[in-house]
């Protein structure tokens, strides 16, 4: 049995590290992506995106329309730099700072979700976006 475990762990260290990075930084950078572009209509932040903001999103210190504009752009931004990997590190920490708004104000009760969520952008802060990025082509991150 442990020589079979031994085989797989190897097996498995063998796992393309540009690819693993990749999907690190392409399916939560989707999940925001959607979720802005159910905000606007083209370039318009829509009506009902005013009214969860004003209404359901209750954000201390932030006016509602203000939380709006932020949550919106930053939903488009964020994940585009993730997945052009240009930023990645800091685009990934932003997320998460989302991440962690969504989890106490607003959604509190899908804390597994978010905690996943977190779990993948902090990987990407701390391994980075992998060679498969604007980054490494920059000169921005460095091979390992």
């Amino acid at each position: 049995m442990l020589t079979l475990l031994a085989r797989f762990n190897a097996r498995a260290e063998r796992l393309p590290r540009n690819a693993v990075l990749l999907a690190l930084r392409i399916f939560p950078a989707l999940v925001f992506l959607a979720s802005g572009r159910t905000k606007v209509e083209g370039f318009t932040i829509k009506p009902s995106t005013w009214y969860l903001f004003e209404n359901d999103y209750a954000l201390p210190l932030v006016p509602a329309p203000v939380a709006a504009v932020l949550a919106t752009g930053a939903e488009h931004l964020l994940p585009a730099l993730m997945i052009l990997g240009l930023a990645s590190r800091l685009a990934a920490l932003g997320l998460i700072g989302m991440t962690a708004v969504i989890e106490i104000f607003v959604y509190p009760e899908a804390w597994i979700t978010h905690g996943l969520w977190a779990a993948a952008l902090l990987a990407g802060v701390a391994f980075g976006p992998g060679g498969w990025s604007l980054d490494r082509l920059l000169g921005l991150e460095r091979a390992r």
